[in-house]
């Protein structure tokens, strides 16, 4: 799977449990730790879990793609997923809007940010 078709299923499995706010950010021009942020918000601890577990469990089962590590999950506030080429974000609201990544890593003109809706 090529990295265009593993960032839209991740966003797609986001969606699909409900995740809010999701959106990729093409980094690879401002970082060497992978090519994209996709960065979504749970509206609970329960749902942050239930995101991250479910885009942890589904990339795994349904396309043989594991994830290189995980933190935060338990804690349910800001989960990380690292795929390599993929960065997952998950947090909740309050949290996302504090650290507020797309600020840090969007261009000025959002030109490498993708939302995408459900």
């Amino acid at each position: 799977m090529n990295i265009q078709n593993m960032k839209d299923e991740i966003c797609k499995l986001l969606l699909e449990k409900h995740g809010l706010d999701v959106v990729a950010i093409k980094v690879d021009d401002k970082t060497t730790i992978c090519d994209y942020f996709i960065i979504a918000t749970g509206r609970s601890t329960s749902q942050v879990k239930a995101l991250a577990e479910n885009v942890v469990e589904k990339m795994n089962k349904d396309f043989g793609i594991k994830a290189v590590h995980t933190d935060g999950i338990r804690d349910g506030k800001w989960a990380v997923v690292d795929f390599g080429a993929i960065m997952v974000h998950v947090f909740y609201d309050q949290v996302r809007m504090f650290y507020n990544l797309e600020k840090i890593w969007a261009n000025g003109d959002g030109g490498n940010v993708e939302v995408f809706n459900g």
